[in-house]
């Protein structure tokens, strides 16, 4: 459950380090965001020889989220932290990065971001 505000770290090789949550896309009254939805982030940290630059507004796919989420089957998925990945646009969807570090959801390949879920080391 990503809300205005949250830290995230970022999880491919964009340049980027953290970034901050300003907006929940999906509509104007739309607090909370889940796995596989995608936010517009404003970057705080980033690597000097990257693709990003600080201050920069990005729009960020969540692939793990550290609230539970429910699968239809009944169970429940974790992570240890709230990490996104940078996307290009929401018509292309795709990544920014050349590389995913760690794992990710399966919801990420179900919402249509094949790609991501192509690059991951592991999809759980």
């Amino acid at each position: 459950m990503i809300q205005h505000r949250t830290m995230l770290i970022v999880a491919d090789n964009s340049g980027a380090r953290k970034l901050q949550v300003i907006h929940v896309l999906g509509g104007h009254k739309r607090k909370f965001g889940f796995l596989g939805d995608v936010l517009n982030c404003v970057v705080k940290e980033a690597t000097p020889t990257g693709q990003v630059k600080q201050s920069e507004i990005v729009k960020v796919v969540l692939v793990r989220s550290r609230k539970e989420h429910r699968r239809p089957d009944g169970s429940y998925i974790r992570f240890s932290d709230n990490a996104g990945v940078l996307i290009d646009n929401l018509k292309d969807k795709n990544p920014r990065g050349t590389r995913i570090f760690g794992p990710i959801a399966r919801e990420i390949r179900d919402r249509g971001y094949a790609k991501i879920a192509s690059m991951a080391i592991e999809v759980v």
